[in-house]
């Protein structure tokens, strides 16, 4: 059962806890992470890096928009700083509720406009994540906003929201007024509710975005705990909830149902559920015994018998900027008796840098491919397939070489799906490697941290590699995460090629 700590009594003379901007975000992302984030165990919550990057875009934006380091508090305020960082604000919920609001705006930028200060007034600044502005930084802006007005004593009509850096920079404005405070007030209402529960909400439908929360850990093992619908492979929230309206609550629910009374009950919701019904309960059934299944007869990797090596292939990307920006490979040469030995394998990584442009970048990947033409390239997932036929394509290869390029690679994962049914939660090569007993060299590190590392990295290299926090070590830890995925790889093609 996850560890809480029990909800604490508020004398009736002791003011309560404010509802926070941080609150109200975590809220807005999932309601049972803002209960924790209050009542939770301290030692429960692990590090991610999401909220590092997200920071470190932030800063990014911040210093385009004020080449200036910005004011600090309400002195910075006083003194009609152009930019001040550190101004806490504070105001009473809606609806005569009682309870206190508090919030610590990211940024104010001076404008045009009178307030107690002088000529002048305040709005709040916002850094997106992502291409579109989501409900989330709306409202929460809409809080600084609002919490802001009552501080200057001056309207804040609008908010404005950044995105990129430099002369990518993006800026928007978004009206502050209306709706979007209805909104708001609802939104506060919803999370004092929660908050005075004794017990936090239930956990969500669809847990795929339970990775970037620092609670996952805790709501991992109580999904596992109550077999959670969710930690059956192939059932997201919205099939979740269609088990649940017809009395199937649980992953020991699910195994015991008979696949053919579901396929007919699951109908009504649509032929492609009804379709999916026996491969479900397959699915939980495996889950639930933990016994893996084989599906068919046919060889898996039919490819590597002959072959003289394999060529292990992963690529690194920053998927707001469009980036791949490592393409790692793993050469591993079969042994003179027929066998392979991983740790022979010689790590070849190719460093992406765009302003290297992709033609040498191509021109590199083609000279090591080349090297060794008859040995497969062993790739999990689609990215590394999709990544470099469409670089082959903006580069002018020609059909057949873009077919010829195409039939050596090998998606592992493809495979695993079509010839076996696995008791894991998840296909991803973290699950599958990990199950099989693989352990990456670096703890805690997932493709989130190694982007930070990456960026982090770029800022040193743009700055001549003389100043900056990151170093040449971030580097080598990406070829180190890297190098563990391609192993990774590997150690699942190698339980392929051990089963009869």
């Amino acid at each position: 059962m996850p560890s809480l700590t029990p909800l604490p009594l508020t004398p009736l003379s002791q003011t309560p806890a404010p509802l926070t901007d941080r609150l109200l975000r975590s809220w807005l992302r999932c309601r049972r992470r803002a209960w924790l984030d209050r009542f939770g165990a301290p030692e429960d919550r692990q590090w991610n890096a999401h909220r590092a990057l997200a920071l470190h875009d932030q800063l990014r934006s911040f210093q385009t928009l004020l080449p200036n380091r910005p004011g600090h508090g309400e002195a910075a305020c006083a003194a009609g700083a152009p930019g001040v960082v550190g101004v806490r604000l504070k105001g009473t919920a809606p609806l005569a509720l009682g309870v206190p609001l508090e919030a610590h705006p990211a940024l104010l930028e001076r404008i045009a406009g009178q307030s107690r200060w002088g000529d002048f007034a305040y709005r709040p600044v916002l850094a997106r994540q992502g291409r579109r502005l989501t409900r989330e930084a709306r409202l929460v802006l809409g809080l600084w906003g609002r919490l802001l007005a009552d501080h200057q004593q001056a309207p804040v009509p609008h908010g404005l929201v950044l995105a990129g850096d430099g002369r990518a920079l993006q800026r928007e404005r978004l009206a502050l007024g209306g709706g979007l405070q209805h909104q708001l007030d609802d939104s506060l209402l919803r999370l004092a509710a929660d908050l005075d529960q004794s017990t936090p909400p239930p956990l969500v439908s669809d847990r795929k975005k339970c990775t970037l929360c620092s609670w996952r850990g805790l709501c991992d093992r109580e999904a596992v705990g109550v077999g959670h619908l969710s930690e059956v492979s192939g059932i997201g929230g919205k099939r979740r909830e269609m088990l649940l309206e017809l009395g199937v609550t649980s992953l020991a629910a699910l195994a015991a149902r008979e696949p053919e009374q579901l396929a007919e009950e699951l109908a009504v919701y649509g032929e492609q559920h009804r379709e999916m019904a026996a491969e479900l309960v397959a699915q939980a059934r495996v889950q639930a015994s933990g016994v893996p299944e084989r599906l068919g007869h046919e060889p898996v990797l039919p490819e590597l018998e002959a072959a003289p090596g394999v060529l292990l292939y992963d690529i690194e990307s920053d998927p707001d900027a469009r980036d791949d920006f490592l393409h790692g490979f793993l050469v591993l040469e079969r042994e003179p008796g027929g066998g392979w030995n991983p740790e022979l394998a010689r790590y070849q990584p190719l460093l992406a840098l765009q302003e290297h442009g992709e033609q040498r970048l191509w021109q590199r990947l083609q000279r090591l491919l080349d090297r060794y033409p008859d040995w497969p390239v062993l790739h999990y997932g689609e990215t590394e397939v999709i990544g470099l036929v469409r670089l082959a394509q903006r580069q002018g290869a020609s059909e057949a070489e873009v077919q010829r390029l195409r039939g050596r690679m090998l998606d592992v994962h493809a495979r695993v799906r079509r010839h076996w049914r696995l008791p894991v939660s998840s296909y991803g090569l973290k699950a599958v490697a990990a199950w099989l007993g693989f352990a990456w060299s670096q703890k805690g590190v997932d493709g989130a941290r190694c982007l930070l590392w990456w960026r982090q990295w770029r800022q040193w290299h743009r700055a001549g590699g003389a100043r900056g926090r990151a170093s040449r070590h971030q580097l080598q830890r990406i070829f180190l995460y890297n190098r563990d995925d391609s192993l990774a790889t590997w150690a699942v093609v190698r339980w392929l090629l051990a089963q009869p």
